[in-house]
């Protein structure tokens, strides 16, 4: 079976920046990852991640490009089929490449199809929009009423306090 995917750029300008692309399902993520990259205009050189998602893009489990865990743990995208994580189901993954820039992209299973005899996969069918030459910026903001109840000083300890403090002053 073939899968149809859509990569959108995460990204605040007006433009909507996507690709549309066909592989197959028994391809790996590292495939997936190749795909993207070069469907974007990268180099594919810097490190990347996908992040299994839930249908609010929330970030779950990480499968990266290589293993930089101490315990030789981490889920490898070269190791992992494309459908043993992508499926009608679980169509969604969160794709991070460069975690210096933070290049981050919304991966979604958009349709799954018969291979078509002597067709060539992976495909990329569409592409809208210009990818910028930076990264766009990513604002961690919260709701203006998120923080109504929180006062960062109401901790319960008089710091003048000095005998009551939980601390050895003569530490070093």
């Amino acid at each position: 079976m073939i899968y149809r995917f859509r990569a959108i750029l995460d990204n605040d300008t007006e433009e909507d920046i996507f690709r549309d692309f066909e592989i197959r399902e028994t391809d790996t993520l590292e495939d997936l990852h190749n795909v993207i990259t070069q469907s974007f205009g990268f180099d594919g050189t810097e490190m990347a991640s996908f992040y299994l998602s839930n249908d609010q893009w929330e970030q779950g489990e990480e499968i990266s490009l290589f293993d930089l865990s101490d315990d030789n743990s981490a889920r490898l995208m070269g190791e992992t089929k494309i459908n043993d994580v992508v499926h009608e189901i679980q169509p969604k993954l969160i794709y991070v490449y460069d975690f210096f820039s933070m290049w981050t992209f919304f991966v979604e299973l958009a349709e799954i199809v018969d291979e078509v005899d002597g067709a060539s996969y992976p495909n990329l069918m569409f592409v809208k929009g210009q990818v910028p030459d930076d990264a766009p910026e990513k604002l961690f903001e919260a709701e203006e009423d998120d923080f109504d109840n929180f006062d960062e000083f109401d901790d319960g300890f008089d710091v003048n306090d000095y005998d009551n403090l939980d601390f050895d002053e003569n530490w070093n």
